[in-house]
């Protein structure tokens, strides 16, 4: 339920009453016409736009109100050691503040209140190494029983830890686990420290951007004295979690990839042209159309044509633009703008949730650049990856113990090293997602071919510690924002998945493993 407290969610709606988006307003004002703006595309007025923009809602506040949502947490606890200052009319910078005043005190459910409870819920910024290194960290976990397993959950590109609010509740349901959803670095409430790139050649360029990512959450787990964890990640967080896999293996129970970003190999975006080194200010979330596929690959000694883009895609690729600059250059039109995306992505939730939704998009997307510029060395236009995941997949739970300098499958070594023995892979798609479900299925077939030729040299203990697997599940009724949009059998197969996690360490504790 909503919360009604004062506090940082108080400032909620841009100054006014009424909710921002129109269709909104049109079903609770009977006044407003229900016919279709001149300009549908972008559905927020210009006046309302204006006022949202002006009223400056902080990161801090917006975050609050969209955790009020999560039932039975009366009052989410929110930390404003980051985002917790106005938005001015120029670009904001989510500096920290660490004073103890900013900080969080963890709330508590009881039985009463909470039927799954008594449940501690907590907000908390997690200093990392180096300077401005922050993650923001959102947790519940079980009280009176001990924790025995860890569910991390990383969000997608440009977005942040409270777009899995219908996901929280249900998910810290299950005995002995707790809960952590984390903002990548550069992103959401985390601190934005400068993103740059040093390496000169195109593959390092793309291990660079990806330790960049990686070695934050490695910081994080720790700092957060976790051995072993599984790991959801969404579109880019699915994408960052493959390669945390690769480079710090020994520490996932389970990876499970929710319309990861990333995994089908595509011959013009490996061959893309990339920024060059220093600090970037580029990236893309554009979507490839359908119907601009790619036709038979030319020979490998060739480069393959630039395939046609839109003009106004190529002008702002090249001219190394992100989409956030664009909102953040956009003064007043900022929030028309994220109005685009948000009366599309959320027009199937209640409207108080939609618009609590958007308000959150809009005020991370007008915080300082930072991890949003690692996209041009991840993807090139299109979505596709510069360096596929499909390439590596089958690395994942088959590399050696030890320290890995980037995110790339081991090399066959001679050398006996000790060796994972496979972890369970699941792909999770929306049945109308435009992310290719493809890339899933062809994911199973590497990583059960590998696992067949691990089998085959293994030793008999090896093959008793075995515990590779992958599949992939379609949830109806559901696209991308596959957690959000089919939040109830998303979380009903994740409990599924949790429930594997358990039986499979009791296997092979028994094996005295």
């Amino acid at each position: 339920m909503a919360s009604t407290e004062s506090g940082p969610e108080q400032r909620e709606g841009g100054g006014g009453g009424k909710p921002m988006l129109a269709r909104h307003r049109a079903r609770e004002d009977p006044e407003v016409s229900t016919q279709p703006p001149k300009s549908s595309y972008f559905p927020l007025g210009y006046k309302d736009g204006w006022n949202q923009w002006w009223s400056g809602l902080s990161p801090a506040q917006t975050e609050h109100r969209v955790l009020s949502f999560i039932p039975y947490l009366q009052k989410p606890p929110t930390h404003t050691q980051t985002g917790s200052a106005p938005a001015s009319t120029n670009n904001s910078t989510m500096s920290v503040d660490q004073s103890e005043l900013k900080q969080a005190e963890p709330v508590r459910t009881n039985s009463i209140s909470d039927p799954y409870g008594p449940r501690q819920w907590r907000s908390k910024l997690v200093q990392l190494a180096g300077k401005n290194r922050f993650l923001n960290e959102f947790s519940v976990e079980r009280l009176g029983e001990e924790t025995e397993n860890n569910l991390v959950m990383l969000h997608g590109y440009g977005a942040g830890l409270g777009f899995f609010y219908k996901n929280f509740e249900s998910l810290s349901r299950m005995p002995n686990w707790k809960l952590y959803a984390l903002d990548l670095l550069g992103m959401g409430r985390s601190s934005r420290p400068p993103f740059r790139i040093g390496a000169k050649d195109k593959e390092a360029k793309v291990r660079e951007a990806e330790n960049w990512f990686v070695d934050a959450l490695e910081e994080w787990r720790v700092e957060r004295g976790i051995e072993k964890m599984t790991l959801l990640g969404h579109s880019l967080g699915g994408y960052m979690a493959v390669c945390y896999a690769l480079k710090y293996p020994g520490h996932l129970n389970k990876l499970i990839l929710a319309s990861p970003v990333g995994i089908p190999e595509d011959p013009y975006a490996v061959n893309e042209e990339m920024p060059e080194p220093g600090d970037s200010t580029m990236q893309s979330e554009f979507t490839q159309p359908q119907d601009e596929t790619a036709g038979k690959a030319p020979p490998s000694s060739a480069k393959p044509p630039r395939r046609q883009m839109p003009k106004w895609l190529t002008t702002l690729w090249d001219a190394n633009i992100s989409p956030f600059s664009i909102v953040r250059l956009s003064g007043p039109l900022g929030p028309r703008l994220v109005s685009g995306w948000t009366s599309r992505r959320f027009s199937h939730l209640p409207p108080e949730e939609a618009q609590a939704l958007h308000d959150y998009s809009y005020s991370l997307f007008r915080q300082r650049g930072s991890g949003e510029y690692a996209l041009a060395y991840i993807l090139a236009p299109g979505a596709f990856a510069r360096s596929p995941l499909i390439r590596r997949i089958q690395g994942v739970g088959r590399q050696y113990l030890g320290l890995h300098g980037s995110p790339e499958v081991d090399v066959a070594s001679t050398e006996h090293k000790p060796r994972e023995t496979g972890i369970p892979i699941v792909f999770l798609y929306g049945d109308k997602d435009w992310m290719d479900k493809q890339g899933g299925w062809d994911s199973e077939a590497k990583i059960a071919a590998e696992r067949k030729k691990a089998l085959s040299s293994a030793t008999a203990e090896e093959k008793e510690r075995e515990d590779g697997s992958a599949k992939t599940v379609v949830i109806k009724n559901a696209g991308h924002h596959v957690y959000l949009d089919g939040a109830d059998d998303f979380n009903r197969v994740m409990g599924e998945e949790m429930r594997d996690v358990q039986k499979r360490k009791k296997r092979l504790a028994a094996l005295g493993m």
